[in-house]
Formats: structure tokens, C-alpha cells, sequence
């Protein structure tokens, strides 16, 4: 099963005093790029997060954001500090007092500091830790569930695709065993019309006829693109990482197709090629959204 590599998710809990608060978001990435957003208090522990996440994520743009405050204030928007609040407001008094400075400090001036929005968080030992830790699995767990939905939803678009391409195939092939022997008695209609069939030999008219007719045959173009098909939805079904590899076969895919287009005998078969095309190009905009 494929997955997106867009997403969201969310846990939140409360442990021993505390509440523990998690929200995680994926944006489409070529590697693994994880931002974690902690507390100040907090920032010696980004390692052993991102070692718990490890497993969990293998492709994408991550963001985490992570909040804890005491749980009587669980249900508040926002977290004033007010012992951080009377520090900070001490500290203007003193330098005021100290260095002769005149004025009062303002609102936009005390909203810089972010301590005042943070809750002291001495009191958290290795268990708090722990499960704070717990909290972020579960924010990307659920994110990986949404990845995962989302996933089989591109599986779904990404297959109808695939049938559309192979039933323009399925129409080129006709069409080309309809007009193959027409496109060989034209040839050689026009070649003698231009030598006058008169200095040279019909033998070799006949071959090299032939020769230019082979190289007008999309026999192998058809057989290599349909193995590519069929690698490419045995992919989507089997793998879970597979961003990278339906890449690759999207770009052999748009190759045989170009050389198909080249190819095309008629009229009909040349708007084929360019829906084939067409098909292959929205299903490459859709695989750089897999993990």
C-alpha cells in the first residue's frame, strides 16, 4: 500500500500534573526533513525524539509542534507565566532604577519575551519525559493513518490512469495493423514515382522499403510500454515506499510514449500518443506526493 506523503495528525494527553500536546503536519519532500518545535525547557531532548520517530517516517517534510503545560490550564488557549511575568517586570524596574533610564516598558515590548507564555517546567522527570515521547508517536501515528487513506485514494486515481493508457494503446496497436500494409504500399509508391522504376533494381526497392517500413514498426515500443504498466500497478499494490521508484518508471514510461507519438501513422493514432502522454504527466505530478 502506497502512502501520501501529505498529512496531519494530533494526540493529546495528560500525565501526573501535566498536559502533554502533540500536532504534526507532512508536506511533500524528496528526503526526510523533520522540524521539531519544543519548549526552551525542552530543547536538550530533540535528539531522543527524533530517534523515536525514526521508524515511523521515511520521506517528507515534517513538522512537529509540541506544547506541555500544567493540567489545570489544559483547556486554555494560551499560558501566562505570571512568576516569569513578575521576573521580567521586576528586572525593567531595576534597570530603571540602576541606570537612570526613563519610561515604562509596553505591551509590545513584553510580548518579545517568550518565557511569560511558557509554564515552568522543572518538575518533569524521565516518566513525564517518556510519555511526552508517547504523545509524539501517536501525533504520527494518526498523521501516518491520514497518509495511509490518502494513499489508497492516489492508488485508486493513479490505476484509472494506467487503464486509460493501456486502452489508447490498445487503440494505437489496432489502428497501426489496420494501416501498416497501406503505409508499405504508399512507400513504395512514391519511390517509384520518384526513380521511375527504371534504373533500379526492384529487389532493392522492395528492401529497402521494407527497411524503412521495420523502422516504422511499434511493436517493441507497445510490448516495453505495457510491461511498464504492469510494473508500475504492482508497485502501488505491493510497496510502501515506493515514491522513488514509480518516478523511475514514469520517466521509461514518457520515453516509449515520445517514440510511439514519432511513429504514429494516422491521425488518430498521433492524439492517442498525446493522451497517452497526457496521462503519463498527470500520473508523475501524482507520484511526487508518495512516500
Amino acid at each position: 500500500m502506497i502512502l501520501s506523503m501529505t498529512g496531519f495528525g494530533k494526540s493529546l494527553s495528560t500525565f501526573r500534573g501535566y498536559a502533554f500536546e502533540s500536532e504534526v503536519k507532512s508536506l511533500n519532500s524528496r528526503y526526510l526533513e523533520i522540524t521539531i518545535k519544543l519548549p526552551s525547557s525542552l530543547q536538550n531532548k530533540e535528539y531522543e525524539i527524533r530517534e523515536a520517530l525514526k521508524n515511523l517516517i521515511r520521506r517528507g517534510k515534517i513538522f512537529i509542534s509540541l506544547s506541555v503545560r500544567p493540567e489545570e490550564n489544559e483547556n486554555e488557549t494560551f499560558f501566562l507565566n505570571e512568576s516569569k511575568l513578575n521576573e521580567l517586570l521586576g528586572i525593567f524596574a531595576k534597570i530603571k532604577t540602576n541606570y537612570g533610564i526613563s519610561g515604562e516598558p509596553g505591551l509590545d515590548h513584553i510580548i518579545n519575551f517568550r518565557d511569560i507564555f511558557t509554564p515552568e517546567l522543572d518538575q518533569l522527570d524521565s516518566e513525564h519525559f517518556e510519555h511526552l515521547k508517547q504523545v509524539v508517536v501517536d501525533a504520527v501515528k494518526q498523521l501516518n493513518q491520514m497518509r495511509e487513506a490518502e494513499g489508497g485514494e492516489l492508488a485508486n486515481d493513479l490505476s484509472q490512469r494506467v487503464r486509460l493508457i493501456e486502452d489508447a494503446l490498445s487503440g494505437i496497436e489496432e489502428d497501426y495493423s489496420g494501416r501498416v500494409k497501406e503505409y508499405y504500399e504508399e512507400l513504395k509508391k512514391r519511390v517509384i514515382e520518384i526513380t521511375g522504376n527504371n534504373s533500379i533494381n526492384p529487389e532493392r526497392i522492395e528492401y529497402e522499403i521494407a527497411m524503412l517500413a521495420d523502422k516504422s514498426d511499434i511493436t517493441e515500443e507497445c510490448v516495453r510500454l505495457r510491461s511498464h504498466l504492469k510494473f508500475f500497478l504492482e508497485t502501488i499494490e505491493k510497496e510502501n515506499e515506493a515514491g522513488k521508484k514509480l518516478n523511475f518508471i514514469c520517466q521509461e514510461m514518457h520515453r516509449e510514449a515520445n517514440t510511439l507519438a514519432s511513429k504514429s501513422l494516422s491521425t488518430e493514432a498521433i492524439h492517442r500518443s498525446v493522451l497517452i502522454r497526457d496521462e503519463i504527466e498527470r500520473i508523475r505530478e501524482q507520484v511526487q506526493n508518495i512516500e
